[in-house]
């Protein structure tokens, strides 16, 4: 079921959001660049309208992790918030471990399995794919 407003923040509160549903479907991204990022072997993401996005309360900080990407999180107790990316301006990606109910963003699949860490195999059904989904 599609949901038309989702709610997320941080594990302190002190930042806070609300998106529009996703506009594609959430993945679970294992690459380098985010699990370095995260602290983690993956990262669940969704992605909405950027205009569609509004933080309710605080604002994340940024980190440029690369040239085309920037990413989000709380300055005061670090969980990560949000992935831009240059190439897809209008988008942005919130993680869904940050949801209030991460049960409304289930993905559909595992992108950046080339950069998976050994132990890293997924034991669910959802497809698998070596590259990250294009910008």
């Amino acid at each position: 079921m599609q949901h038309a407003e989702l709610t997320g923040g941080c594990l302190c509160g002190a930042v806070r959001y609300r998106t529009a549903a996703p506009n594609t479907p959430p993945t679970l991204c294992h690459c380098a660049s985010c699990r370095r990022a995260t602290g983690a072997h993956a990262v669940g993401l969704f992605t909405v309208d950027r205009a569609a996005a509004e933080f309710t309360a605080g604002s994340p900080h940024e980190f440029p992790s690369s040239p085309e990407v920037r990413r989000g999180f709380c300055g005061r107790c670090g969980t990560s918030l949000t992935y831009w990316h240059s190439g897809w301006p209008e988008d942005i990606s919130f993680t869904i471990a940050s949801l209030d109910d991460p049960g409304l963003a289930p993905p559909i699949d595992h992108t950046g399995m080339a950069d998976a860490v050994a132990w890293d195999v997924p034991g669910d059904t959802l497809p698998q794919s070596r590259d990250v989904r294009p910008a």
